[in-house]
């Protein structure tokens, strides 16, 4: 019943920019952290950026800077808007709720490439 879709990947340009969404169900979503995590092939799963339902903001060291988390509560839904991409972005993004445990706790992914 608790569902996290991501929407948004694609192949982009080293510089170029995306913007990743991800519509939450089964939860009461305002007051609920969410997370972007991020998995490079080969590599553990690394926290991207997190918000919490007060607003509060926190960020990888690696995309400080040049990525922005926001929320949409009346939407359900969390963003990540990407800029001034990398190669070394390329991966697998997900959803994640903190407060929840298990797969359900994870949306599928979506796949952001950066090419050089």
């Amino acid at each position: 019943q608790v569902q996290l879709v991501e929407s948004g990947g694609g192949l982009v340009q080293a510089g170029g920019s995306l913007r990743l969404s991800c519509a939450a169900s089964g939860i009461i979503f305002s007051i609920n952290t969410l997370d972007w995590y991020r998995q490079v092939p080969g590599k553990q799963r690394e926290l991207v950026a997190s918000i919490s339902s007060r607003g509060r903001i926190n960020y990888a060291n690696s995309v400080q800077g040049r990525f922005t988390i926001s929320r949409d509560n009346t939407k359900n839904t969390v963003y990540l808007q990407m800029s001034s991409l990398k190669p070394d972005d390329t991966g697998v993004y997900y959803c994640h709720l903190p407060a929840y445990i298990g797969a359900e706790s994870w949306g599928q992914g979506t796949q952001v490439t950066v090419s050089s």
